[in-house]
């Protein structure tokens, strides 16, 4: 057993603290904002330019013209503010952002970051991961364990050491993927939780690194 997208979400929705401004990266990290727990308030930002992010839209309440970093549409909430991308990465380098949560092709142990690009394949662009990375209080990596391949295999994606174009060094703090969560420390990554169904055994099998 794993852990499903909408699973992590929730999860990753657990670390959210009432008046967090919070930004949330491209793929599954979109999810979390159907998450957010009713009795706090959090402000969710995409570096675009927006703040006060809402659930994804009904059919009926599509907006084209609302869309997350991703592209995707988006709702607002109460006390939501549009704004240029200028004054986004502003609130981002100013560090006015408490928490990020991104997706990553790779982790690497110290709390490395590769999650940018993959050499010879296309890419949109860089986008504000690098800007995220250095300005945000505390980040959390939201990802799939493994990377699974056509051919049936996998490829680890959690190593000694980056094999991927880095996007910050030592900036991850927590990893949550449908396995479990694992702290980055300076003894080495700690499990904090397991997924339901799933064994210390397993999760290390699929971890290119010794877990503590």
């Amino acid at each position: 057993m794993a852990w499903t997208q909408d699973q992590m979400a929730a999860r990753a929705a657990q670390e959210l603290q009432d008046g967090f401004y919070v930004n949330l990266g491209i793929g599954i990290p979109t999810l979390v904002a159907n998450f957010v727990p009713k009795d706090i308030e959090v402000w969710l930002q995409s570096e675009n330019g927006m703040m006060g992010i809402g659930a994804f839209p009904t059919e009926d309440q599509v907006d084209a013209d609302l869309i997350n970093a991703g592209k995707q549409t988006v709702t607002t909430i109460k006390g939501s503010s549009i704004f240029g991308s200028h004054e986004s990465f502003a609130m981002i380098r100013g560090g006015k952002i408490n928490l990020s949560i991104l997706g990553a092709m790779q982790v690497s142990e110290k709390g490395d970051l590769a999650n940018w690009m993959i050499p010879g394949k296309m890419i949109k662009g860089m986008g504000g991961a690098m800007d995220l990375v250095a300005g945000v209080k505390r980040v959390i990596v939201l990802m799939e364990h493994v990377a699974k391949k056509k051919d049936g295999t996998i490829d680890l994606k959690i190593l000694p050491s980056c094999t991927l174009p880095l996007t910050g060094l030592g900036v991850v703090d927590r990893i949550i993927t449908d396995l479990a969560v694992m702290d980055v420390t300076d003894a080495g990554l700690k499990v904090v939780e397991l997924a339901a169904g799933v064994t210390l055994e397993e999760l290390q099998s699929k971890t290119g690194v010794k877990l503590i």
